[in-house]
């Protein structure tokens, strides 16, 4: 698994592996976890371009995310969904606690 993570002025963009499943679920929590602490992340954006699968363990990093940055008054966007990640969204969730930035709203979220 490889997650790039972009800092830049209080917001981390994480671009999202292919496949997030239980195999790659962990380290995504503990990384992120700990540049949120570290950079006083303010501004979450979860990057799923090129993401094709996400399980139950992706859902719970992200929704463990959530909370973590809710804490401090942070704010978590998710953008470049797939149909078939929208649906994984919409049946779990998460569309109620992550905003997802539209690709026709030319939205910059920094």
């Amino acid at each position: 698994m490889e997650c790039k993570y972009q800092l830049k002025d209080g917001c981390m963009r994480i671009a999202m592996p292919k496949e997030v499943d239980h195999h790659c679920a962990e380290q995504l929590r503990k990384e992120a976890d700990l540049l949120i602490g570290a950079y006083h992340i303010r501004k979450l954006v979860f990057d799923f371009a090129g993401t094709e699968f996400m399980d139950s363990s992706g859902i719970g990093v992200l929704i463990g995310r959530c909370k973590n940055m809710g804490y401090g008054g942070g704010e978590v966007l998710a953008e470049h969904l797939s149909e078939r990640i929208q649906k994984i969204f919409i049946v779990s969730g998460l569309h109620k606690m992550i905003r997802v930035l539209q690709e026709d709203a030319e939205e910059n979220p920094n």
